[in-house]
């Protein structure tokens, strides 16, 4: 997308160029068709244009928005591993105490731990159980998210294309000249160039 539009802006640089060299003014046909490529040219570019802005609006920027659920989506999964480790850590001192002797100071540790695991244990299902909604249902909307964009830019380059055919097309009538073949044609165009090439201001080495 990057390198089309800088090609329609160099592409609207040359024929603006092409438009102040001398050689329009000296021929009045040379101008005509300079003048009908610097047309064509800025046609180009505004659909190009055109195009860039769609493609901004319909894809790039609903990609950035898509792509910005995952830092959450990863704080969440981190937040659960945290859990986890919390449960864990608790739930092992329960099996600690639970496999010593059941005296009463054991006993009393271990209802302490137990009390100190239910909540960390339920806060843990809970992250667990969010992710395992959340995640299939936001794997699953990523087809219905994207359609709209990846149809979107179909449009967008059909159109492009289209109006590129239509523009080159015009500009081919403008130029061409009835009755001229093809040598006739690419000789005219070598003389052109030559003449152009002879109001050259760099120096040869």
């Amino acid at each position: 997308m990057e390198n089309s539009s800088t090609m329609s802006k160099s592409a609207v640089k040359i024929s603006s160029d092409l438009l102040s060299n001398p050689l329009c003014e000296q021929d009045q046909e040379f101008l005509n068709m300079v003048t009908a490529l610097d047309t064509a040219m800025k046609r180009m570019d505004a659909f190009n244009q055109e195009k860039v802005n769609q493609i901004q609006k319909t894809v790039i920027e609903p990609l950035k928005k898509f792509g910005s659920v995952f830092p959450s989506l990863n704080m969440a999964v981190k937040r659960r591993e945290q859990a986890l480790q919390d449960y864990k850590r608790l739930q092992s001192r329960v099996e600690k105490y639970e496999e010593k002797e059941k005296t009463g100071p054991v006993l009393a540790k271990l209802h302490q731990v137990r009390e100190e695991l239910r909540p960390v244990k339920d806060d843990f299902e809970a992250k667990n159980r969010q992710l395992l909604e959340e995640m299939p249902r936001f794997y699953s909307s990523r087809l219905d998210y994207f359609q709209p964009s990846f149809e979107s830019l179909i449009r967008a380059q059909v159109v492009y294309y289209t109006e590129m055919h239509k523009i080159f097309r015009d500009l081919t009538q403008q130029l061409d000249q009835p009755g001229h073949t093809d040598e006739q044609r690419e000789q005219e165009n070598e003389t052109k160039l030559s003449e152009l090439r002879a109001l050259s201001i760099v120096a040869d080495d």
